[in-house]
C-alpha cells in the first residue's frame, strides 16, 4: 500500500501544472461563447441544442465509446451540465454578454460553501480572500456594461451560475473515474430538450457556420480539457481559474465589433488575474 502511494504521488503532483493549463486553455476557448452566441438569430434552446449536438460528436471523435454507469455524481453532473449550458445561451439572449458571464461566474462562491460538505476538500482563508478579490476586481471590469435592464436574464444568469458549480463538484467526484461520461450524456440531454426549438427559428448559413464554432471549438474541446484538468484539481480551483473567461470575452468583442473597454475594465482584469496567479503560486509553494 505504501509501494503504491509513493509511485502514485509523483505522477498527480507533475500532472497538476498541466490541469491548470487545460483550465486556462478551456476559458480562453468559452469565451467566445457570448460573440458567437449573440450572432446566431435562433431560439435560445434550439442554440444550445445543436451546439451540444455538434459537441457530443466531438466527444465520441475524440474519446471513443462512452462507458455509462448512471452513478448519482455522472447523471448529477450530467443534469448540471444541460443546466448550465442552456441557462446560459438563454441569459445571454435575455440581458447583456456582460451580466450573463459575470453572474454565471458567482459560481466559485457557492462551491467554496458547498465543496467541504460534498466534496471533503476543505476551503482555506487563502481560497474565500481569492474568490471576494476576484468577484470585486470582475465586477470593476463590468463597471460600465453592467445593466439592470433584462432582470429575468440576470435571475437566469445566476442560476447557469449554481449550475456551473454544481457540475464542477459533481465531475470532481468521479475524479477516480472517467467525468467525460458525464459531460457526453449532458450534451445529449441538451440536445433532446434544445434541438426541436428549431421549428421556431431556423439559422441563415452564417448561423450554421457559427453553430458549429460553437460546437467544437467553444464547447466540444475544451469540455474534453475540462474533464481531463478536474482530476487533478480541487472543484473551487475548477470554477476559479476559468474566471479570465469573462475577462477575455469582451476582448473578443473589441477585436471583431470594436466595442474598446475602459480604464475600469483593465483595472479589474489585472486585479483578476493577479488574484488567480498569486493563489496557484502560493499554494504550489506550500505544497514544496
Amino acid at each position: 500500500m505504501n509501494i503504491q502511494t509513493s509511485v502514485e504521488a509523483p505522477v498527480i503532483k507533475n500532472e497538476r501544472p498541466r490541469a491548470i493549463l487545460f483550465l486556462v486553455i478551456t476559458a480562453t476557448f468559452w469565451s467566445l461563447g457570448g460573440l458567437l452566441i449573440k450572432s446566431v438569430n435562433a431560439h435560445p434552446f434550439a442554440i444550445a441544442g445543436v451546439r451540444s449536438a455538434i459537441s457530443a460528436l466531438v466527444f465520441l471523435a475524440v474519446l471513443g465509446k462512452p462507458k455509462i454507469n448512471w452513478s448519482i455524481a455522472q447523471f448529477g453532473a450530467a443534469l448540471s451540465y444541460a443546466g448550465t449550458v442552456i441557462l446560459f445561451v438563454l441569459a445571454t439572449k435575455l440581458t447583456t454578454a456582460a451580466n450573463a458571464i459575470l453572474l454565471q461566474y458567482t459560481a466559485p462562491i457557492y462551491v467554496a460553501l458547498l465543496s467541504g460538505w460534498l466534496l471533503k476538500e476543505r476551503t482555506r482563508p487563502l481560497d474565500w480572500i481569492t474568490v471576494f478579490i476576484v468577484i470585486g476586481g470582475m465586477a470593476l471590469f463590468f463597471m460600465d456594461s453592467l445593466s439592470t435592464k433584462g432582470v429575468l436574464g440576470n435571475i437566469v444568469a445566476i442560476a447557469s451560475g449554481v449550475c456551473f458549480a454544481l457540475q464542477a463538484m459533481f465531475l470532481r467526484m468521479q475524479k477516480k473515474g472517467s467525468p467525460w461520461e458525464s459531460i457526453f450524456l449532458g450534451n445529449i440531454l441538451t440536445a433532446i430538450i434544445g434541438i426541436p426549438f428549431l421549428s421556431i427559428a431556423w439559422p441563415n448559413a452564417s448561423g450554421w457556420l457559427n453553430l458549429l464554432i460553437l460546437g467544437v471549438v467553444q464547447l466540444g474541446l475544451p469540455y474534453i480539457l475540462y474533464a481531463k484538468a478536474i482530476k487533478h484539481t480541487s472543484a473551487l480551483e475548477a470554477t476559479l481559474i476559468p474566471v479570465i473567461e469573462p475577462i477575455l470575452n469582451p476582448i473578443w468583442v473589441a477585436l471583431f465589433i470594436g466595442e474598446k473597454p475602459g480604464l475600469w475594465s483593465f483595472v479589474g482584469g489585472i486585479i483578476v488575474l493577479a488574484a488567480i496567479t498569486i493563489r496557484c503560486v502560493l499554494v504550489e509553494v506550500r505544497k514544496c
